[in-house]
């Protein structure tokens, strides 16, 4: 539990790095960047919410209400120590960094972390996919006459997706240290074209 509220910290900490955003703003912008398996629901959201404010990483403001909507919107930005502690956290370069449940979002902010930082977060990331297919691969040809058609076809799927996750990995890794240091990726993921 402790990991996945580290991951909701981590991910708001970096998207009120944009601009403050209201609690609604923020569920369908963390909504979108956690992947339609993974919705966060406000009952997630609003503790984590309220425990950043009480530990001073970010603030509150109650904003006046619109004629359409009665009740007051409250709007977070991230404090000097919140951009501390985001700093702090994308600096972080361990199994929590490369595993499946944090992957995605630190990932997502990668254009605010150092190039070796990087790095060993993709490299991590490719070795522990590397180990699991390994493992799925080996129990695949062991089980494969003991389980129907289907059961095996579900296993080539999940073999073939960490096969796919794995070479995109590796290209990503190339291209990071084909990269200038500090040239950061464009929106379209390809290095900035020099005039």
């Amino acid at each position: 539990m402790a990991r996945r509220g580290e991951t909701i910290e981590l991910a708001v900490l970096g998207l009120l790095h944009e601009a403050p955003m209201h609690g609604y703003e923020l569920r369908k912008r963390l909504n979108l960047m956690l992947g339609w398996g993974r919705l966060l629901s406000f009952g997630s959201l609003y503790p984590a919410l309220k425990r950043m404010v009480r530990d001073g990483l970010i603030t509150e403001t109650t904003v006046s209400t619109t004629p359409v909507t009665r009740r007051p919107r409250i709007v977070y930005e991230v404090t000097e120590e919140g951009r501390l502690e985001f700093k702090r956290l994308m600096s972080e370069a361990g199994p929590a960094a490369w595993e499946d449940d944090t992957f995605g979002i630190r990932f997502a902010f990668f254009s605010r972390t150092d190039m070796e930082i990087r790095l060993r977060v993709l490299e991590g990331r490719r070795t522990r996919l590397q180990e699991r297919l390994d493992r799925v691969q080996n129990d695949l040809s062991r089980t494969q006459k003991e389980v129907d058609q289907y059961a095996a076809e579900l296993q080539r799927h999940g073999v073939e997706s960490v096969e796919r996750e794995v070479r995109w990995l590796s290209d990503l890794i190339d291209a990071e240290r084909e990269r200038p240091p500090s040239a950061p990726l464009t929106p379209d993921g390809e290095q900035p074209r020099t005039i």
